[in-house]
């Protein structure tokens, strides 16, 4: 038992090691150093939203800090008890070291997913878009299904999210809908459901009760309207004000207070139709054009445009990344990871979350 328990200590330990040089630790500690001063000179509180988001910057480097240092003291404690058992043999002694491996262990792992979320907009919130696929009304109402699903999984995570713009299906569901999602690392999350859903089930809208496959596509962007600086100006946009409908039959209101905007330049085209108010549904407008912007942007400069096409795959069978299976059998398929969770009903309320940090660990670098 004593070898086994150094053996896991030796690869903990090695394991930690690595950690702190891909999470480039020593420069976290220095930046946190320097926020700590920064937040203690005068006049710091005058800019209060910088200060806010100095400190919460600050908080989140402390965060990870303790978190890697108390894993180390752990560490230190389990040799320092494997140095005592050389001496003084003890079983007692050595679960004990066995059971703070275990919790050095499930703390690695937490910390081996946070590296997996340090991409330049992990943290930002997200944009995500959501287009029906092949199978007419069924993968409109597939759209919704895998809508309450996502707005679900948010709901779970205390994530604010909102429908700011829908295209209503034929007789059901949405032909394509675009949901904002607030919260810290959304995009770093929500990243990892990009591609194509099918769903295999017994049509409610078949008379026949036969069974069908649906495909919707996925897509996310970070919205980084507070992070970069894309500049639109007044003469390249083109407004439209339109009528609103509400979701599920519902009017948001009689007045023209969705606003769509023409890029001109690009032929970008956004629209949002959420809000009472015109001027908000312009706000939130432009946020998405800003986000689409700035990928195109991003895109031609890092020559990286093969790399985003090639995750809009076509919305058909052979190209899903994850099948969600209700008849004959139930069973809900990743194909990029090949975890299969039996529990749909518990997926469709929002449990991604083993999807999510499966497909992160596997393919994240």
């Amino acid at each position: 038992m004593s070898k086994e328990i150094k053996e896991q200590f030796n690869t903990l330990q090695q394991k930690l090691k690595d950690l702190s040089r891909h999470l480039d630790l020593d420069k976290k500690r220095t930046e946190a150093e320097r926020l700590k001063v920064q937040s203690q000179t005068e006049g710091f509180w005058l800019d209060t939203k910088k200060a806010q988001e100095t400190i919460k910057e600050l908080n989140t480097l402390k965060a990870l800090i303790e978190q890697y240092d108390n894993l180390q003291i752990k560490l230190e404690d389990v040799n320092a008890i494997l140095e005592l058992t050389t001496t003084h043999p003890s079983d007692d002694l050595l679960h004990e070291a066995q059971d703070k491996l275990g919790e050095v262990a499930t703390g690695v792992q937490g910390l081996e997913f946070q590296r997996m979320l340090s991409g330049e907009h992990d943290r930002a919130g997200a944009i995500l878009f959501i287009n029906a696929g092949a199978g007419g009304t069924e993968s409109c109402d597939w759209a919704e299904m895998l809508l309450r699903m996502y707005r679900r999984w948010c709901d779970n995570k205390s994530f604010h999210n909102e429908v700011v713009d829908f295209t209503p299906g034929d007789g059901a569901g949405f032909r394509s809908v675009v949901l904002t999602v607030e919260g810290e690392y959304a995009y770093g999350y929500l990243k990892a459901e990009i591609g194509v859903h099918r769903l295999v089930r017994i049509s409610p809208f078949d008379a026949n009760k036969r069974r069908h496959t649906s495909f919707a596509s996925v897509f996310v962007l970070p919205d980084i309207e507070k992070d970069i600086e894309v500049e639109v100006k007044d003469e390249d946009l083109r407004v439209d004000t339109f009528r609103a409908g509400g979701a599920g039959g519902q009017k948001v209101n009689k007045t023209e207070s969705a606003v769509r905007l023409t890029h001109i330049p690009t032929g970008l085209v956004v629209a949002c139709q959420s809000q009472r108010s015109q001027h908000q549904n312009r706000a939130t407008a432009m946020k998405l054009l800003k986000a689409k912007i700035y990928e195109l942007e991003l895109a031609k400069r890092q020559k990286e445009r093969e790399v985003i096409e090639k995750s809009k795959k076509k919305i058909e069978w052979g190209s899903q990344i994850r099948s969600y299976v209700m008849q004959p059998y139930r069973l809900v398929k990743d194909h990029r990871t090949n975890l299969e969770v039996g529990n749909v009903d518990a997926v469709m309320d929002g449990d991604l979350d083993p999807f999510i940090q499966k497909f992160l660990l596997e393919f994240s670098s």
